[in-house]
């Protein structure tokens, strides 16, 4: 358990223990709205099916297997970007705004490259409400597309751009290490700890210190000048940043307390969170209106909108300052929510992923255990719209289950032994395989049956989709 209040002198650090031992893992997260000030955060690393986001049932077994990293985005959850194993980046979907990135405002239901990002490393990405697309590259550039009414691209204009802007040209030689994304403004944190800002401003969410909007991107100064921040994160119409000694500053919207101030003003400039004085914060994410905060002994911290119970401590009414969120007094390791839901999640050390907030239209006013694995499926399963929060990213796994290699196989020209033929596609498939899960392969495949010596079967009674189901079933335990 974290114990001890959570207390600890901010000048001694954010220290983080190394005591959990990672797991097996096929699919781990990077934060699309913010990351940890440390990746030991992300140790305990587990699978996460990309499939439970319906946008990439659109996709081939094949080009499923291909992703590297995902982003599903958009005010229905029917957009989506991804990078391959050979990083090329694909979108597909809707396209609100020509916020898929590839040049015409089209909806796809086959995947299209994005051309210019092809080849380039995506370390950070973080999307608007309109939508619009921030992301950052390991060389530090950053781009933007889609909506921009507000100015939320940085590039000078309110004219939407449906091809991606290189929009770092607009501040110097800085390299960006993280984006965010509020509903129309954005945020860039530098590798020299310094945080630019563009877009809406009518609540102050830029920190010009003004209400102005801002058409291109300039650096928050004011309290932040002489800081170095670590971490960053938005929520509708506010924003938050973390120094390297686990301050939070907070400014824009605060009309639900979500700057954890105290009281229910805007901020137009960075506002330091007092009522965490000598507390250390690692992460930090933003939802719709509430804000939740990771401790260095493992502590959630939650404060703002709690409408329908997003702050998790058995209420409903909103809070203006800090409140300890217990957890069963286990350690938490993970912290998650982002601007576009009122969905609240955590992971503890030992695996455990509690849920809160808004749940499929149902208020959850404490944190409720799942069966989930991470944090990843919370939002695939409960929120609304079913985003990602986080920029999900592919690792190889060395040691799969059982599960997850039957999973891998299916339909696999490498392995199988058998293919199905129905409406003139082919389904690869194992014998072995159908025959240990299901009696009726067990049965065709006796040595008396025509079937037993046939490389390609004929099935002309079922639709493809059906049949294909079906066998994806005996793999998968799961339609």
């Amino acid at each position: 358990g974290g114990g001890g209040g959570g207390r600890r002198r901010a000048e001694e650090g954010c220290a983080v223990s190394d005591q959990e031992a990672p797991d097996t893992v096929l699919y781990h997260g990077g934060n699309v709205t913010g990351r940890p000030c440390s990746s030991t955060l992300h140790k305990n690393l587990v699978m996460v099916d990309v499939i439970k986001w319906p946008v990439f049932s659109l996709l081939s077994p094949q080009e499923l297997k291909s992703i590297q990293q995902a982003c599903v985005f958009g005010t229905t959850a029917t957009e989506a970007v991804y990078v391959t194993k050979d990083n090329d980046v694909f979108a597909l979907g809707v396209n609100c705004s020509g916020c898929l990135g590839i040049g015409d405002g089209q909806s796809i239901a086959v995947p299209k490259k994005i051309d210019a990002l092809c080849g380039k490393k995506i370390i950070s990405l973080s999307y608007g409400s309109g939508p619009h697309i921030l992301l950052a590259t390991q060389d530090g550039e950053t781009y933007s597309w889609g909506l921009n009414s507000s100015c939320q691209l940085g590039n000078g204009t309110t004219g939407p751009a449906s091809l991606p802007f290189l929009v770092s040209s607009m501040f110097c030689a800085k390299k960006a290490v993280e984006v965010a994304c509020g509903f129309s403004h954005s945020m860039v944190l530098t590798s020299d700890g310094e945080v630019y800002s563009w877009g809406s401003n009518n609540c102050g969410q830029v920190g010009s210190g003004s209400t102005t909007t801002q058409a291109t991107p300039r650096r928050v100064i004011h309290s932040l000048e002489h800081r170095m921040i670590v971490t960053i994160s938005c929520g509708q119409v506010f924003s938050v940043a973390v120094t390297d000694n686990g301050e939070v500053f907070g400014w824009g919207n605060n009309g639900n307390g979500q700057l954890g101030s105290g009281f229910n003003g805007n901020h137009l400039i960075p506002y330091r969170l007092t009522a965490l004085q000598g507390i250390c914060i690692l992460q930090i994410t933003c939802g719709y209106a509430h804000t939740l905060a990771l401790t260095d002994e493992g502590l959630l911290y939650a404060w703002g909108a709690n409408t329908v119970g997003q702050l998790g401590f058995g209420s409903r009414s909103n809070q203006m300052v800090p409140v300890l969120i217990t957890l069963e007094k286990e350690r938490i390791v993970e912290i998650a929510t982002c601007h576009s839901t009122s969905t609240s999640a955590a992971k503890t050390h030992s695996g455990q992923v509690y849920m809160w907030g808004q749940c499929r239209g149902q208020s959850v006013t404490v944190p409720r255990l799942t069966h989930f694995s991470c944090t990843d499926d919370v939002f695939a399963c409960f929120a609304s719209p079913a985003v990602t929060w986080r920029l999900l990213s592919i690792e190889q796994d060395d040691h799969p289950t059982v599960a997850q290699s039957l999973y891998r196989e299916f339909d696999s020209l490498e392995t199988s032994d058998l293919k199905f033929c129905v409406e003139g596609k082919l389904i690869h498939v194992h014998k072995a395989i159908l025959k240990i899960r299901c009696e009726h392969f067990r049965s065709m495949f006796q040595s008396y049956w025509s079937e037993d010596e046939k490389e390609v079967i004929e099935i002309d009674q079922f639709s493809y989709p059906v049949y294909r189901a079906f066998l994806e079933y005996l793999y998968t335990d799961s339609v």
